[in-house]
């Protein structure tokens, strides 16, 4: 039996979960044990993983059932039948429960009655802090836990979020990043090499302190609450304002970021020179920017029907699986021709 440098209990399987499996499998260092408390997990796993995972992974394999199988006869997947059975021999164990707080706390709480004191934490939460899920544990418990918040789907998208918590040590936050940047990139990726030879793929940010949403998601509510504003106060429709965003913001973002972009709009003076050119406008659309309220219970939300009766009309009732296989094309070809601007900075 082979041996690997690194064992990961993977807690929770659901599409997050399933990803974030696909992509620590890239790593031929590192087998994963899953484990989730539904009760057909199993058959959605096998069901649902073939689409996730390279090719490199599926092998000869044309039967994606005889493709898990092989993972799991290798030693490098294991479905576990509880918590303890998961994370007992576990050196990192990585959670992708729902986002509630009472949840994640009583997790952690039964995670740590069975797991290794060494044993790495990680949270894949979209928002909730490591302070906050560990409060009422122990400090050894507090030192380990990290959020590495990955963005969907993680076994594609290059970002992963790491934020440690008021009393993480800064060894396990080391940890986590050197981790992540060492996992090989989708090998299917449009004009990609073979995966060894792609260069770096994952991109693991560090924040330096904990807020709620933290960075990536605080910047797409934000542009969400004023999408949801507009549309809702009749300005611009659903669709057209989806292509306002693919067909401006969207291709600058993706090569230069929202500091980078504007720094170069500036011209000679740089982004302070934008800054001064377009204060007053700024100060004006600053001012007059959207303040809706979210609250599903008793409050006015006309622009939510609005914003759903337009999506729908727009895209239909859901996003159809071939909507979405095209979308995923674009996405790898997107992130495969950022990855090559990228290296050569």
């Amino acid at each position: 039996m082979p041996e690997y440098t690194h064992h990961i209990a993977l807690l929770g399987a659901g599409t997050i979960g399933l990803s974030m499996l696909a992509l620590h499998l890239r790593r031929p260092d590192t087998k994963v044990t899953v484990f989730d408390p539904r009760p057909d997990y199993e058959v959605l796993l096998r069901a649902q993983l073939p689409s996730f995972i390279d090719s490199t992974l599926t092998g000869s394999h044309s039967d994606p059932q005889n493709a898990i199988t092989a993972l799991i006869e290798s030693s490098r997947l294991s479905l576990a039948a509880s918590i303890q059975d998961a994370v007992q021999s576990a050196t990192i164990i990585q959670e992708q429960t729902p986002e509630k707080l009472d949840s994640k706390q009583a997790l952690w709480k039964e995670v740590v009655r069975f797991a290794d004191t060494e044993a790495h934490l990680w949270s894949s939460s979209s928002g909730i802090a490591a302070s906050m899920q560990v409060a009422e544990c122990e400090e050894n418990v507090r030192e380990r836990l990290v959020v590495a918040h990955p963005f969907n789907p993680p076994h594609l998208m290059p970002l992963v979020e790491i934020v440690p918590g008021l009393q993480t040590r800064p060894e396990r936050v080391a940890f986590v990043k050197a981790y992540f940047e060492a996992v090989p990139g989708p090998s299917h990726l449009p004009g990609s090499k073979d995966s060894q030879d792609q260069g770096q793929h994952y991109r693991p940010v560090i924040l330096h302190k904990e807020v709620p949403g933290f960075v990536g998601n605080r910047l797409a509510f934000a542009l969400m609450r004023e999408a949801c504003y507009l549309v809702g106060e009749g300005v611009v429709s659903a669709r057209d304002l989806d292509s306002i965003v693919t067909s401006s913001l969207g291709p600058r973002w993706a090569g230069s970021g929202v500091f980078e972009s504007y720094h170069a709009g500036g011209g000679e003076g740089g982004i302070a020179g934008f800054l001064d050119k377009l204060a007053p406008t700024m100060k004006d659309v600053w001012g007059d920017l959207g303040q809706i309220d979210i609250q599903t219970e008793g409050g006015d939300e006309k622009w939510r029907d609005v914003v759903v009766r337009e999506t729908e009309e727009a895209y239909g009732p859901r996003t159809s699986e071939e909507t979405r296989q095209r979308k995923e094309v674009m996405l790898r070809g997107t992130i495969e021709m950022q990855k090559q601007c990228w290296s050569k900075e």
